[in-house]
């Protein structure tokens, strides 16, 4: 069975700190990036999110959005936690990422889609 409490590192070495998810499936943490196409000193960043509840669903599914402290973006994280053959959770995710747009011409190049697969930090 997943849970997504705790902290968490993915392929391009970011790393999450979920807290306690409540009875209602929402939780919060902390999202620290290592890769970003701002030239501003990178920080640590809140993530808000909910998630199916594990007594519902042993592999729940989730989603969770990222407000970046130190850009105008936004990111938005939806995925699933499973356990692998070798019995560890992994968080296989896909998200959007929203920059700021200066005007309307501007909003076919303001969205990026990419994945990423988190696996738990001991």
């Amino acid at each position: 069975q997943c849970s997504l409490t705790g902290r968490w590192v993915n392929d391009l070495g970011s790393n999450m700190t979920i807290k306690t998810v409540n009875a209602n499936g929402n939780f919060m943490g902390i999202y620290n990036t290592s890769v970003s196409a701002t030239t501003k000193k990178i920080m640590a960043s809140p993530l808000l999110g909910s998630q199916h509840l594990p007594n519902q669903l042993n592999h729940p599914t989730f989603g969770f959005t990222v407000h970046w402290t130190f850009s105008d973006s936004i990111t938005v994280f939806t995925g699933q936690c499973f356990v692998d053959d070798d019995g560890k959770e992994v968080l296989k995710t896909m998200w959007l990422l929203r920059t700021h747009a200066d005007k309307r011409g501007d909003d076919w190049k303001a969205t990026r889609v990419g994945y990423n697969e988190f696996k738990r930090l001991e």
